[in-house]
């Protein structure tokens, strides 16, 4: 049989479709090194730094006031500053006065760089935002034949920034008042750092570390918005008055510590309700609130037992304040004026 030439003739196959690439995503990290190095050189970070520095310089040297103002307050031991001293010497030697000072050190130094940091940022910023509502008109809202207008003129930036501060490094930082609460009063329950974390989470849980942080917030509240803007005012008054830019070493000294002690005193009955609430559990007898904390109190010692332990306070918020904002100060001259940030 022949077959027709085309049919002889070999077919030609379809060239095979192109092999497609496989798919491929790239993603680019950002360089986190340069933000860092942004970041650590702007002006937050300084005031930041410094206020973490200023904090842990403080406490270094007033750590045995610490420890005879916690223990006043609860009712541990005596009722007098000397005789409290010397039972801490005689039970646990001098190492005593420094009790709890490890845990104390690390609350502190995030605590005051917090603390420090957030009033100089809301402060800042509710300044701007007061200097821009100025200039232009304020909002306001029409209820029917009402107008309600919002101006924020009457607000103080130095408060706000003050309330601010206490409550975010409260909320920051509360689980480290704890530890340092425990291993203060409790040094047979709780001889160590690593057994208090144990205990108290086992006992709690997470929320153990957080024990007392509405009484806690409550008491920080209007001594922190009085504390900075006692120092502020008196700052900013002062300078005006003998018409100067800043204050020096001494003057810093002074009116850092008296805007402690008027912080201290107004807020001090809260303050003894709070310790009352924090280390109340360990005795066996928490009361179930503030109030009824406060109401102890005064059944139990009286009108006078809500400033049991105010000596021993005043003895220690005023050199701290007073030397913190001394610090403070001398360390933000040194990581931001020199760098020209202020």
């Amino acid at each position: 049989m022949v077959l027709p030439k085309e049919l002889d003739e070999p077919i030609p196959l379809p060239s095979p479709p192109p092999l497609a690439l496989p798919f491929e995503l790239r993603f680019q990290l950002p360089d986190l090194k340069l933000a860092v190095r942004d970041f650590m050189r702007s002006r937050e970070a300084g005031e930041f730094l410094s206020g973490a520095l200023a904090g842990a310089m403080t406490k270094a040297v007033l750590a045995p006031l610490e420890t005879i103002r916690t223990r006043m307050v609860v009712g541990v031991g005596s009722k007098n500053i000397s005789g409290s001293f010397l039972e801490v010497i005689e039970q646990q030697g001098w190492q005593g006065l420094w009790a709890g000072n490890g845990i104390n050190m690390l609350r502190i130094i995030p605590t005051q760089a917090i603390e420090l940091g957030t009033f100089e940022c809301v402060k800042r910023a509710m300044t701007s935002a007061q200097e821009k509502w100025s200039q232009s008109e304020c909002p306001r809202v029409q209820l029917g034949p009402v107008s309600l207008s919002f101006s924020l003129s009457w607000i103080s930036p130095v408060a706000v920034g003050g309330a601010a501060a206490g409550i975010f490094s409260t909320l920051a930082c509360h689980p480290l008042e704890v530890l340092k609460d425990r291993l203060t009063v409790s040094r047979d329950i709780y001889p160590t750092l690593s057994v208090a974390i144990s205990k108290i989470y086992k006992d709690g849980g997470i929320g153990a570390f957080y024990a007392g942080i509405s009484p806690t917030l409550i008491g920080m509240l209007p001594y922190s918005t009085c504390y900075y803007f006692m120092y502020d005012t008196m700052k900013t008054s002062y300078c005006k008055g003998k018409n100067k830019n800043s204050l020096n070493r001494p003057e810093m000294l002074l009116i850092g510590a008296f805007a402690g002690f008027t912080a201290s005193t107004l807020s001090f009955p809260l303050e003894v309700a709070r310790k009352r609430l924090m280390v109340g559990a360990l005795q066996g007898k928490c009361p179930p609130h503030m109030a009824a904390a406060l109401s102890e109190v005064i059944r139990e010692e009286g009108l006078m037992g809500l400033y049991r332990g105010w000596g021993a306070s005043c003895l220690k918020v005023m050199p701290s304040s007073g030397i913190t904002w001394m610090f403070y100060e001398a360390w933000k001259d040194i990581l931001l004026v020199e760098r020209r940030l202020l």
